[in-house]
């Protein structure tokens, strides 16, 4: 039985690391069969559409997507394509893991942490931006609704029980923002409260940034809101090696989209020099997804065995091999 999955290879060093990947995928026989589908600056081109209304047809269609990163143009009027494919199909849950690598530049070797980060709501819908005339006074409100908080510390929850994590950590800021972040870490009190098998921990904003780069180790599972979770997420790739390894999954009741976390790095696009890890990790992810977890596993052991022989490891990794060189020598490891 096949599984057709929307690819889009994106911009910048999108279509290597995405071309790279699918080589590692095609050598799992893990049954997938790929319908491309343009978004971004190849899309405005061929489309005059950042997001084409046939690639969101094709995404709707598959319910499951794999995305290299994205060009937003700057000015005009673009609104960012990462956050309008997350609203379009109601992509609630940003699941990003943190899992410490062998031969990285990491200060750490013991980080094996998951951020929950609600995706659909707070300080990103920027409602009723405005700047005065003036140009002295800018506004911009947040809004956390009750449901977006119950069914995003739910999914923290469950994804625990799921994999065998053993505590939840809620991160908010309620001692000071008493309405949005206090109703989300009420609700998290409250979802915590049906779950007594799992560990339930409160902590500050500012106090979780902390104890992350001081024992990063007594993390498990992170759950927050949107702007927390952009910047603890990213902070938690800086403690594995940075975002060369960072994959991500946006995931929502009717599709899914499986991404690698960083840019389109335009300075070494068509150089064969990125390194695709971090897409390979997001498709590690999506076989979790639909229903592969050997496979996943597969992935993942061969990712990191390639890397503890320093096999072909691109240069971010200390290495001097290439995009597809590396691809391949995961490839011999599966």
């Amino acid at each position: 039985m096949t599984q057709k999955i929307t690819v889009i290879r994106g911009d910048g060093i999108g279509p290597e690391i995405m071309d790279a990947t699918l080589y590692v995928l095609d050598q799992l026989n893990a049954g997938l069969e790929y319908e491309d589908a343009d978004a971004g600056l190849v899309a405005l081109e061929k489309h005059g559409d950042l997001m084409p209304a046939v690639t969101l047809e094709s995404i709707a269609r598959n319910k499951v997507a794999l995305k290299s990163p994205l060009t937003t143009p700057v000015g005009g009027g673009f609104t960012s394509i990462n956050v309008s494919l997350r609203r379009h199909f109601d992509l609630y849950a940003n699941v990003r893991p943190a899992h410490t690598f062998p031969n990285t530049k990491s200060r750490f070797d013991n980080v094996d942490l998951i951020t929950v980060r609600e995706n659909t709501e707070g300080a990103y819908l920027a409602e009723g931006q405005e700047v005065s005339a003036d140009g002295e006074t800018a506004f911009s409100g947040t809004r956390i609704t009750r449901k977006g908080s119950e069914r995003i510390v739910r999914y923290a929850f469950e994804l625990a029980r799921s994999v065998g994590r053993k505590k939840v950590t809620a991160v908010h800021k309620a001692n000071i923002i008493k309405s949005t972040s206090g109703l989300f870490l009420n609700v998290a009190r409250e979802v915590a409260a049906q779950y007594p098998d799992i560990e339930f921990q409160e902590m500050i904003v500012d106090n979780c940034c902390m104890q992350l780069v001081m024992r990063p180790e007594q993390f498990d599972v992170i759950v927050t809101t949107n702007l927390f979770g952009d910047i603890i997420s990213d902070l938690c790739a800086g403690l594995v090696g940075g975002l060369g390894l960072a994959p991500g999954a946006n995931i929502g009741k009717d599709a899914a989209i499986f991404e690698a976390v960083h840019g389109t790095a335009p300075d070494i696009a068509g150089q064969d020099k990125a390194n695709p890890c971090a897409l390979l990790l997001a498709a590690a992810q999506m076989l979790d997804h639909i229903g592969q977890p050997e496979n996943a596993e597969r992935l993942r052991k061969a990712i990191v065995a390639t890397m503890e022989a320093k096999d072909s490891l691109t240069g971010d990794l200390g290495g001097t091999g290439t995009t597809m060189g590396f691809a391949k020598a995961i490839a011999t490891r599966l």
